[in-house]
């Protein structure tokens, strides 16, 4: 497991994936690269793509390949593969050939790995699903993975991703599959329902989480004793323990501190939805507040609760993800060609995100765990969730890919509200296969922050609503 100093959160945080990207410790893994190796990078453009080809380059022993760069926006495209060729030559990587084409279809042959980062339509659509659940009462802070916002953003992405899907069954059916993209759930849910590919999804929450556990406690990460389980940005850590001794009460103490509003660290007064939950239901979840706020019905769902638990930006600001991340957006193209102009570095340590330690476990046959998005199998992996549902667990991997680990039953007040946002997932996939509209909106009536605002009738009038908005982003929804 990565070990690394969790980094103090700035007073002005940082945008988009780099206030969750943060430097590895560890450099790399024991055991040799046998073969050069092709990996295809769907949605080039992405924030993802430096710093996961940069730590694909700073793999121990590695010895190059291709590296397939596709995206839709031949700007970010083009843009992207001139960055990455200055990063080959920065670390003096002779032994990768750079590709770029907005045909995936000719970059997916014979690939090893697909990273899939693709955005559908966000940018024309980000206002409609931020702003129509707003004039019905539901406030939203990030809104893309669940809830009006989530479901919207996976009706327009989870049809394309299939479509990648079956591309990828025929050109590259050995490929093993990472995916970044939002909605997290929705995308693993429908790939595991329709698609023979071995996919798995990858999230930094569970890394972010556990390094900071480990500050507040006070103790070395490396020697921390912890389990997690559960689904994406709802996964809890059960156990959380250093050298035998339970860290709960020591952060419970200080989390009553806190929502006393007597902080036992003036540094840390934040994360108030974490903590009160970490009292309430005995455990600590792996979301930033602001997020996890819109996967439960407790804290948005009026004014005062909102005034009380939730504070600006991730924090749990409102509208936050919809005001911000159209700049976000820009200011990266505007970095990168900072970078490309010589105005700003181009080279990172290599980071904690799962990609590359994946891609070096299965190529030199040296075992790593990881936290990834993957298949109930049947509720052998959770068994107290829904069986054919997706769920975020260990896993170990190496030559045979992604395996992921039994963890049992959760306590039944975490397994309920994990169960609760996977009722909502299950019909959002559903949707997506069918291009229903009627699963859509069943959907939203189950989302635990739209049903505590809304009654069945204004959920199914905002709903289709959304769907008049982006008609022309969502064809074949009847």
């Amino acid at each position: 497991m990565l070990a690394s100093e969790f980094m103090k959160k700035s007073k002005s945080s940082p945008v988009g994936h780099a206030a969750h990207t943060k430097a590895s410790s560890s450099h790399g893994l024991a055991g040799t690269m046998e073969r050069p190796i092709k990996i295809t990078m769907l949605g080039a453009g992405s924030g993802f793509t430096p710093r996961l080809v940069n730590d694909v380059l700073r793999i121990p022993g590695q010895i190059g390949g291709e590296i397939a760069l596709v995206d839709i926006d031949s700007n970010r495209l083009s843009t992207m593969k001139r960055l990455i060729e200055k990063l080959l030559l920065k670390l003096g990587a002779k032994n990768w050939k750079i590709s770029a084409t907005p045909d995936r279809r000719k970059a997916l042959k014979g690939s090893d790995y697909i990273v899939n980062c693709i955005e559908v339509s966000g940018l024309e659509c980000v206002r409609h699903d931020n702003d129509i659940p707003a004039k019905y009462g539901i406030d939203q802070c990030i809104g893309d993975t669940l809830g009006p916002g989530g479901l919207f953003k996976g009706l327009r992405t989870v049809p394309v991703w299939l479509d990648v899907l079956k591309d990828a069954e025929r050109l590259c059916p050995e490929a093993l599959v990472l995916n970044y993209t939002n909605p997290m759930g929705m995308l693993c849910l429908a790939a595991g329902r329709s698609s023979s590919m071995q996919v798995v999804g990858l999230c930094h929450s569970v890394q972010g989480t556990s390094h900071l556990l480990s500050k507040r406690a006070g103790v070395p990460y490396s020697s921390m004793e912890w389990e997690c389980a559960g689904i994406n940005h709802l996964a809890w850590f059960v156990k959380l323990s250093h050298q035998g001794k339970d860290l709960y009460p020591l952060l419970m103490r200080k989390a009553k501190q806190d929502l006393a509003g007597k902080p036992a660290d003036p540094e840390d007064t934040g994360d108030l939805v974490r903590k009160d939950m970490m009292l309430n239901f005995g455990a600590f979840i792996t979301e930033s507040s602001g997020h996890l706020s819109e996967y439960l019905p407790y804290y948005r769902k009026r004014a005062d609760l909102r005034e009380k638990y939730c504070r600006s930006g991730y924090e749990g600001g409102s509208s936050f993800y919809a005001n911000e991340w159209p700049t976000w957006r820009k200011k990266a193209d505007d970095e990168r060609m900072a970078m490309l102009a010589g105005k700003q570095p181009i080279e990172w340590e290599r980071s904690w995100e799962y990609a590359s330690w994946i891609i070096e476990a299965r190529e030199k046959d040296t075992p790593f765990r990881i936290h990834g998005n993957v298949m109930n199998s049947g509720g052998l992996l959770i068994s107290n969730l829904p069986a054919d549902g997706c769920v975020e667990v260990a896993c170990m991997v190496d030559r045979n890919g992604i395996q992921p680990t039994r963890f049992g039953a959760l306590p039944a007040q975490m397994a309920a509200l994990c169960a609760s946002n996977m009722s909502f997932i299950d019909l959002a996939a559903t949707a997506v296969i069918e291009r229903s509209k009627e699963a859509a909106i069943h959907a939203l009536m189950l989302d635990p922050l739209t049903s505590a605002v809304c009654s069945p009738s204004e959920i199914r009038q905002m709903t289709l609503e959304m769907f008049a908005a982006e008609k022309a982003f969502l064809p074949a929804y009847k």
